[in-house]
């Protein structure tokens, strides 16, 4: 079969594309607006389709160089970094306890889900932790990272199981989140929809200001700064702890500090308007890239039980939201906005749980506390807690 290599600067030209594309679908097709589905996850999985198809005729697959798309991740959430304000978590930090809270509890239900299954249906329950919050909570990079852990424990083939099952969740993830946010929105009549959402995807984010150039100039070099002293705190913390970190973790610490030194010093106006729109930008080409290059055909390869196990994942996320979460949580517009964000972290990674509210604001408004919980928590806490869990388990079930 040829193989058609992209390089990095193709790939980069094919996620612009595939946005573009993803926001013209949104905007032709009703249903897609209806649901708050990101444009995308829609553009991304057009070129993903078209690549399974190639691959499954023989003709070709296409690969990609995922340089840039690494560089957008960790600048997208350098951004959510600058939006944590300490005095605003010190008075949502009960509500973050909580979040917190509920996080761990679906980490273990998702891995005794997991494992539960794969031991009813006679397999080695470590299939099941690489079903389970592995792939799920965990995403992509954390499967691909401990899923040779599976092997060496025993369950041969481990890390293919978990990386095709967070290809399962990241789908799933982006897919559900924006409709059943949707539903609790309209069910409880929490609010409204915005005259003319969603009617033009390029006019989604509700930024028109005033700036400069120098503005944007001065946000850039702070996300510059940031991602580099972060990969040195990045590395630091994974030597301190003995399991790795995503790589965004040390630039979304460093972006914390700086914006609260700045906050408290008071020498230069924050670039807030510039460095989120920029952060729009960056979460926008992440995205598009990363589903475009989805391996479709591993998941028709799923044995059996690896269906029944990501099915059940998938039912406990659904339930676990509606019932549990939203509830706690207060039942409010927050409370749907922040369902969209943690099915989106829950299943895939903290990128789609942006990118569901994201859906869901352009389509009813903001939620600003929901934008600054589900980062701290999906992208900060849950990493340190998921691999300890992770590891307890793999050494209680090897």
């Amino acid at each position: 079969m040829r193989e058609i290599q992209l390089n990095m600067y193709h790939a980069l030209a094919l996620g612009a594309v595939m946005y573009w594309l993803g926001a013209a679908l949104t905007r032709k097709l009703p249903a897609l607006r209806r649901f708050c589905v990101p444009a995308p996850l829609v553009g991304g999985l057009c070129f993903a389709l078209f690549n399974t198809l190639l691959y499954a005729s023989g003709l070709a697959v296409i690969t990609f160089d995922e340089t840039l798309e690494t560089v957008f991740m960790i600048l997208f959430f350098t951004t959510v970094g600058f939006t944590v304000s300490i005095p605003m978590l010190v008075k949502s930090g009960r509500s973050v306890m909580l979040l917190l809270a509920l996080s761990i509890v679906i980490i273990l239900l998702q891995n005794a889900v997991g494992s539960g299954v794969m031991a009813l249906m006679g397999k080695n329950p470590l299939y099941g932790l690489g079903c389970g919050s592995i792939s799920m909570i965990g995403g992509p990079g954390t499967a691909a990272a401990i899923g040779p852990d599976l092997d060496a424990a025993g369950a041969v083939g481990g890390t293919t199981v978990a990386v095709a099952a967070a290809t399962f969740g990241l789908i799933f993830g982006s897919v559900l989140g924006g409709p059943i946010a949707r539903h609790l929105i309209v069910k409880n009549h929490l609010r409204e929809e915005l005259p003319e959402s969603c009617e033009h995807e390029e006019d989604a984010d509700d930024a028109h200001f005033t700036t400069h150039s120098n503005r944007f100039v001065l946000g850039f070099l702070m996300l510059a700064f940031c991602v580099g002293l972060g990969s040195y705190v990045t590395t630091g913390l994974t030597k301190l702890c003995g399991f790795n970190f995503p790589a965004y973790i040390g630039p979304m610490l460093v972006a914390v500090a700086v914006r609260n030194l700045i906050d408290h010093t008071g020498h230069i106006e924050f670039p807030a308007a510039e460095i989120s729109t920029m952060g729009n930008m960056f979460l926008a080409i992440f995205l598009s890239m990363a589903l475009s290059g989805l391996k479709l055909w591993q998941l028709v390869d799923l044995a059996l039980p690896m269906l029944v196990c990501l099915a059940a994942e998938v039912l406990l996320m659904v339930f676990f939201s509606i019932l549990v979460l939203f509830p706690l949580m207060g039942r409010n517009y927050d409370a749907a906005m922040i369902t969209a964000g943690f099915i989106g972290f829950g299943m895939g990674a903290t990128s789609n749980a942006m990118a569901n509210m994201q859906a869901v604001a352009r389509r009813y408004g903001p939620s600003p506390s929901a934008y600054f919980m589900i980062p701290m928590v999906g992208g900060l806490f849950n990493d340190f807690f998921n691999a300890a869990i992770i590891a307890l388990s793999i050494g209680l079930l090897s």
